[in-house]
């Protein structure tokens, strides 16, 4: 067996980030830009008042304070979207609104805060500095300046600077298309009517949500029976437009284990057993002119759950250039609980806090591949190392979160608020 770290080094020493593509500003939303992408135009694109109030020359209120104060005529009104070429005439002044041009010969803005208001004829309570609430043009960004480094994931501030920026296209990493195959004579689509001896394909669509929320577009084939040569063609059939296929299932020493008969000797494709519990059989590598990454993941539904967040998602994470690492966490253990010897162990929990304000963990179901119960209300994978025996209570246990961490404290937050509410009607 090899550790869970070596076969993690092999997979992502084959995986190279794909090309970069040419796109919309609008359709690079959460992908990762190949360049450095530099500013069209100035920002601001002219000069303009951070403030609601009146655009003046200095010289005319020299002196002037709350108690000295000052009334000079309004010329009119500058609203945002005015397209300017206003004039400020000495001892004049134009009312001006958040946004606005300011007309020349103006060097400064005064807060309506700072005077009564009126739109015909204001009084001044204070002294401007120079430039005060006024927004120079370019003093944000001038063009060539570099807006987003490359190797940035494009969220909405991203777009935001960029269409401000002037910039209409970008050149991204694209999304993977990632092929799902659930392999099985056993197995029946969700739906289907299930006969004697055979099961629910759950692995398809649990790895088709897995594989969305990653971000990336997922295409559940469907799944395949227990025969070598439709299990063959089918895979091939893929390797033209996949960026990367997912099967489950038959991969292990069993007389029917098809995906491991077909794949063994194609490609860089290797199968071996990893020291991990669960998920033990694993086989990996790249078939094709297209270099595509292939995972066969092991059938039992928690197995390929783990499988998928060790292996499957960091390698999709490095073919499009991203970078994650918020789904790793901490948790002191609620209680103790057994670990498989000589094996990284991967123990479903269900988190709660701690009284320092951390999480606490419990285990969530049975330990065996095979049961589901417990997933539904796992959060976490409690990672223990192959040289513990087991899990003491009050220990410090490294997790891989299973949901958002924002959506596991809205939970804990929310009990917490019940269970005080609770408290103060008295029905805890």
């Amino acid at each position: 067996m090899i550790t869970v770290e070596e076969h993690l080094e092999r997979i992502l020493a084959q995986i190279e980030p794909g090309a970069g593509v040419v796109l919309p500003l609008a359709q690079a939303h959460g992908l990762v830009t190949t360049t450095d992408v530099v500013s069209r135009v100035e920002l601001p694109r002219f000069d303009n008042s951070s403030m609601d109030g009146y655009a003046v020359r200095r010289e005319d209120l020299r002196d002037v304070d709350a108690e000295h104060p000052r009334l000079l005529p309004v010329d009119g009104d500058i609203a945002a979207g005015d397209p300017g070429g206003q004039q400020l005439q000495p001892g004049h002044v134009w009312r001006i609104m958040t946004g606005a041009p300011i007309p020349a010969g103006a060097d400064a803005v005064v807060r309506v805060e700072d005077t009564d208001g009126h739109v015909r004829e204001a009084q001044f309570r204070v002294e401007p500095d120079e430039g005060a609430n006024i927004r120079r043009a370019g003093e944000d960004v001038r063009p060539g300046d570099v807006v987003v480094r490359a190797g940035t994931r494009l969220a909405a501030p991203q777009l935001a600077a960029l269409v401000s920026c002037g910039v209409t296209e970008v050149e991204v990493r694209p999304s993977a298309r990632v092929v799902i195959l659930s392999t099985g004579d056993e197995l029946v689509p969700a739906g289907g009517e299930v006969g004697p001896g055979q099961i629910i394909d759950s692995n398809g669509p649990m790895l088709e949500a897995l594989v969305r929320e990653a971000g990336f577009f997922p295409v559940h084939v469907g799944h395949l029976p227990d025969d070598v040569g439709v299990t063959r063609k089918e895979i091939r059939r893929h390797l033209d437009t996949a960026d990367a296929i997912i099967t489950t299932g038959g991969v292990s020493k069993g007389a029917y284990d098809v995906v491991k008969e077909v794949l063994t000797g194609e490609g860089s494709m290797d199968f071996l057993e990893v020291a991990m519990q669960p998920g033990k059989p694993q086989g990996f590598g790249v078939l094709g002119k297209r270099k595509v990454p292939v995972f066969t993941l092991p059938g039992n539904p928690v197995s390929t759950l783990v499988s998928f967040e060790v292996f499957v998602r960091p390698a999709l994470l490095k073919l499009v250039g991203r970078a994650e690492s918020h789904r790793e966490a901490k948790a002191y253990a609620l209680e103790g609980w057994r670990t498989s010897a000589d094996r990284e162990t991967y123990t479903r929990v269900r988190l709660s806090r701690d009284p320092s304000g951390g999480y606490a963990a419990a285990p969530a179901g049975g330990s065996g591949s095979h049961l589901l119960g417990g997933l539904a209300a796992a959060d976490a994978l409690a990672v223990s190392g192959a040289d513990d025996e087991e899990v003491e209570a009050g220990s410090e246990v490294r997790l891989v979160l299973l949901r958002p961490r924002a959506e596991i404290d809205g939970r804990l937050e929310a009990e917490e608020r019940l269970l005080a509410e609770a408290d103060e009607d008295g029905t805890a």
